[in-house]
């Protein structure tokens, strides 16, 4: 009976203790790249769908310099992601 209520007793008091607190760092994954440039408006896709081949190469010359700044923008961000 007395080590009964020595038990009792020695779980009631461990109840009663503050818990422990610990501080862990976990590493947590977070994305490089804080903003992205502007799609630009390609002139290819506002091309009507019966349009012409000479019409076609004509609005993929024009986009070709838009889309040369486009893709060093998204390269310069994947750069600074390494």
């Amino acid at each position: 009976m007395k080590l009964l209520i020595l038990a009792v007793l020695l779980l009631l008091t461990a109840c009663g203790a503050a818990p422990v607190v610990q501080e862990v760092k976990v590493p947590v994954y977070r994305s490089c790249v804080a903003a992205q440039p502007a799609k630009p408006e390609f002139g290819v896709r506002t091309l009507a769908p019966d349009a012409s081949d000479g019409e076609k190469v004509l609005a993929i010359a024009r986009d070709i310099p838009l889309h040369l700044k486009y893709e060093a923008a998204l390269e310069a961000i994947v750069a600074g992601c390494l």
